[in-house]
């Protein structure tokens, strides 16, 4: 018979979350509030994370096990790097423009997606306050992919990537190493395991390993600028 676990409801003003271990099975921790950028900024500093389907309430989660990526440990293919080659990455130049683009993708695979015009809204003042970043893969002056997601202390919290040409967002994600081992960061959080992303390296972590790493690294590091100049620097150079 199957155990029913009571999932607490967020208050619609506070911006207080229970203790993630308390998560179910799947991970489900919490469900209710808002998509207030405050909000957001509170759950990722806890290993917290909205996702659900679109007309359903928020749903937040803290899963077991997580996903992770060392910048230094991406593992890049023989193909891919003929691929990088071509490509122009660039940092923060159409933030909006790439949550757009991975809102759309998704939708014209048919595919259900978390991402919303409230997210957007929040996502974008966090962009402005110095927390959400873009990775963008130009080809021939023309965006073809890319990602976003938040960098708290020494972590990036990748949220969605996009391509509308083939190893667009894997070279974002290069891109993305590239930039949080120069600013001296400590792992990307990749959230939920996928056989493609552990195929370009990321590993599986119990929640309490993960948990900890995020205490840690929000404790050590600062959050550190982006605002470098743009980059047209072959990937294929780069060394990880």
């Amino acid at each position: 018979m199957a155990t029913k676990i009571l999932i607490p409801k967020l208050h619609p003003r506070e911006h207080t979350f229970p203790d993630p271990h308390c998560a179910s099975e799947e991970g489900l921790l919490a469900w209710g509030g808002d998509l207030n950028s405050d909000r957001l900024l509170r759950a990722y500093e806890q290993g917290i994370f909205p996702w659900f389907n679109e007309g359903d309430p928020v749903l937040w989660w803290s899963p077991d096990p997580r996903l992770i990526l060392y910048p230094c440990a991406i593992k890049i293919s023989k193909s891919l790097a003929k691929s990088l080659k071509h490509f122009e990455i660039r940092y923060d130049t159409c933030f909006e423009t790439v949550m757009r683009q991975c809102w759309q993708t998704r939708l014209q695979k048919g595919q259900n997606s978390w991402i919303s015009e409230a997210l957007i809204e929040a996502f974008c003042d966090l962009h402005v306050k110095g927390f959400a970043h873009s990775v963008e893969t130009f080809f021939e002056g023309a965006l073809v992919g890319g990602l976003y997601g938040l960098h708290l202390g020494g972590m990036f919290c990748g949220e969605s990537m996009f391509s509308i040409r083939r190893d667009a967002s894997k070279a974002a994600l290069v891109g993305l190493c590239r930039k949080i081992d120069a600013l001296g960061g400590d792992f990307i959080d990749c959230q939920l395991p996928t056989d493609h992303l552990k195929s370009l390296g990321a590993i599986e972590i119990s929640r309490e390993t993960f948990l900890g790493f995020v205490r840690k690294t929000l404790t050590q590091k600062t959050i550190q600028a982006w605002n470098n100049p743009v980059s047209s620097e072959p990937l294929e150079a780069l060394k990880l």
